[in-house]
Formats: C-alpha cells, structure tokens, sequence
C-alpha cells in the first residue's frame, strides 16, 4: 500500500525509554515531513504533544488528542466529543472517599483535586502542570459554561479501579470508552470517538486522501481499530498482543525506534 500519510501513536510506540523522542525518530520524521504529512493521534491533551511537534518541526500539522475527542487543525477544534457532567458527577458521588484520583480534561486545561503521588507523576510524564481545583467546583463551572470533559483519568490502587471500572461498566456502558491501560489507570472517554473516528475525519475533511493510502502505528488496544482500517497498520515489538495479532507489520519496540527504522526502509 501507498503511504501518503502517516499517523504515529505516542506512548509506548513514538518515545523511547526515557519517554522522549530519539534522534533517529526526529531525523526520520524530519526527512520525510515536506512530502508525507506525520499526525500524532494520542489520549494526551494539546500542550502534552506540543513540545513533541516542535521537536520533530511538524507543528503545521493537525493533532488528535484524548483519543479523537478534539481535532485541533491549526491550533483551533474542528472536532470536540466530550463526557457530560451528569455522568462526572455521579463518578465523583461515588468516589466519596476520594480513593480513587479523578483527573478532568477539557481542551487543554487538566484539573486534579490536588497534587497527590498520581497528579505528580502524570505531570512529570506529559511535561505539563495540572490546575489544583475541586471535582465539584469544576463541574459545577462546566455545568454552567456548557462544557464536559474531553478525558477523564482515574488512577489509584488496582483494587479501588476495580471497583470504579466495575461501576462505569455497569452504569455507561452504552455512552463511554473505558479503556484500562494498565492496572492502577482507567482512560475514560465519550462512546462516540476513537482514533479511528478522527482520522477518518481528517482525511476527509482536510486531507482528501482515502484511508488505504495511510500508514499507522500503535502498540496498544485502542489503537487496533485503527491499524486494522488503515492501508497499513504496523505494531511496535512491545505492543499488546492482540494488537501484535491483527497488525498488518510489525516492527522494532518503541524503545528500539521501531517508528524511525519502518520509516528509514519504507518512506523514500
């Protein structure tokens, strides 16, 4: 398949062990950016991707963030799914005694009800400082600005998860994405977006180019819905292993720069 675009995961997949672009990622995608459009298509929020395109000089491009609930082009949305605040707030009722960490975002704004051992370390992975402020009085602000949240991250003890994602399970099922990306980690986002939604807006909408033509990679679940539509769909090594199952190639881990060498021996 051609590849006349290409879309890039971000953690897991992009970084390398230090959770930073290698020089061999950065010079690949540089070689090949004046001709081959690169998007970066992740669940963080804007200003946690926004250092990594200027590294890579590809800040002209559209960014996919929270999973497709915002398609920033330009710096501005095109595209916004967001989680309304009824349901935030029946997840904050029942997190009464707060033994789960509740982290809201909404465009680029990133509330924590304070800065415990898991808004410090999300803050010391993305590069970007949270605003201390109550769930209540942020849904209450929303509530009132007609706004909800892009992403919601529940972190904590695997045993107090357990018991939230059992509850948002059971509860809206039918209205989020619950995505469990690691055992102390729910990613919660609105039913009607994923990766696949957005980059199928963006090639219509702004590139016009058909999805065949695209080349994507990913290392987790949520990605494998959209390797599997794109025209090429390839794994990292240290991908999950029903995302290794249906990608079409798989290449180096991402610590090993399995994005840069696909790119070096595929992309002239």
């Amino acid at each position: 398949m051609p590849h006349h675009i290409v879309f890039s995961d971000i953690d897991g997949t992009l970084l390398n062990n230090e959770r930073e672009l290698s020089a061999l990622t950065i010079s690949e995608i540089k070689r090949i950016k004046e001709t081959i459009p690169v998007v970066l298509i992740s669940s963080r929020m804007p200003s946690a991707m926004v250092h990594l395109q200027e590294e890579l000089e590809i800040t002209d491009q559209p960014l996919i963030c929270y999973n497709g609930g915002l398609i920033l082009v330009d710096q501005k949305p095109i595209h916004s799914t967001v989680i309304p605040t009824d349901i935030i707030e029946k997840l904050h009722n029942f997190n009464t005694d707060q033994k789960t960490h509740i982290s809201l975002y909404n465009d680029d704004d990133w509330f924590v009800p304070e800065m415990d051992f898991w808004a410090n370390r999300e803050a010391s992975n993305t590069k970007v400082e949270p605003i201390v402020k109550s769930t209540q009085s942020v849904i209450n602000e929303w509530r009132k600005d007609n706004k909800g949240a892009h992403k919601i991250m529940c972190m904590g003890d695997a045993v107090d998860i357990d018991q939230t994602f059992k509850f948002l399970a059971e509860n809206y099922n039918d209205r989020l994405h619950l995505y469990r990306s690691k055992p102390t980690y729910i990613e919660v986002a609105n039913k009607n977006i994923s990766k696949l939604t957005a980059i199928r807006t963006l090639l219509d909408s702004h590139f016009h180019l058909p999805i065949s033509n695209a080349v994507a990679f990913g290392d987790n679940y949520n990605d494998i819905a959209m390797l599997k539509a794109v025209g090429t769909g390839v794994a990292v090594a240290n991908a999950k292993p029903e995302t290794l199952q249906i990608a079409d190639v798989i290449t180096l881990s991402g610590k090993e720069d399995g994005v840069a060498i696909y790119i070096k021996n595929n992309i002239q």
